[in-house]
């Protein structure tokens, strides 16, 4: 299967619900399109999708999940996500539900190692309907086995229905800098202090302050996978020192954002 290099309604896609093989796989370069956005849909296979370059959102079900290079996102079949990326380059690997009973039930951001890029990289290149006996049969059994056994990434963000909330979401992911107490926040919802805490408790499973935290974790990650630095996201999430966004970022993901972003970009140094 060649590598797609326009979008899905063109001629080279083959829906891959319609191929009569348990796994279909997509190499997809989309580096030159700027901005992709795809709208709700759904498959009725379960999709992961593997960034090799650019970043990748995609809300599914009340929750976000943001995706670095050498990262992926494993969507179940049935659920309703909406995608956005920039600069992207990566691979889809569609997955029937009669083989992925070991696979996550619910959408999750997966690390992806060596041998599961290779072999999503490696069935790309099989033709649709490709031989269920040998070689490629085996093939795909390990792609199984190592989608099921890859560790999950802390890149999730749940998201309020509450279109109060939504409103306050949109207004801070635009103004990431901008500051403000429990109460001034209350204050844009049109709710008490108290009654604010209680809503986000409740539509997010989250205190206030972690979820805003994550929500800085989300947006460094997506700007430095773009090319910024570490400087430039620290003072765009309004920290008043690089130091103080390093140690929030270590504790979130267990790493710093150097270290986290060099692993993605092999001789890159920030």
């Amino acid at each position: 299967m060649p590598m797609l290099s326009k979008f899905p309604a063109e001629q080279d896609w083959v829906d891959p619900d319609d191929v009569d093989r348990p796994i279909v796989t997509y190499g997809a370069v989309m580096a030159e399109m700027g901005q992709v956005e795809l709208e709700p849909h759904t498959h009725k296979k379960g999709q992961i999708i593997l960034v090799q370059r650019g970043a990748l959102s995609c809300e599914v079900d009340g929750g976000l999940w943001m995706v670095p290079p050498r990262s992926a996102i494993w969507i179940p079949g049935g659920a309703m996500h909406a995608i956005k990326g920039s600069g992207l380059e990566g691979y889809n690997a569609f997955i029937a539900h009669d083989v992925a009973g070991d696979l996550p039930k619910i959408c999750c951001a997966l690390s992806v190692g060596p041998l599961l890029r290779a072999l999503l990289i490696r069935s790309a290149s099989l033709p649709l309907l490709y031989e269920q006996t040998g070689p490629a049969s085996r093939m795909v059994t390990v792609l199984l086995d190592e989608i099921a056994a890859a560790p999950v990434e802390n890149l999730h963000l749940p998201m309020p229905v509450d279109k109060r909330l939504r409103n306050l979401v949109e207004r801070m992911m635009a103004l990431p800098a901008e500051r403000g107490t429990m109460e001034s926040w209350a204050s844009h919802v049109g709710v008490s202090e108290r009654t604010f805490a209680r809503l986000i408790g409740r539509e997010t499973g989250m205190s206030f302050g972690r979820w805003r935290q994550q929500l800085g974790v989300m947006l460094a990650v997506k700007w430095m996978a773009g090319g910024a630095t570490i400087q430039q996201v620290a003072a765009d999430l309004g920290y008043e020192s690089m130091p103080s966004f390093v140690t929030m970022f270590r504790k979130a993901l267990g790493t710093s954002p150097g270290r986290y972003m060099a692993e993605r970009h092999p001789g890159n140094r920030r």
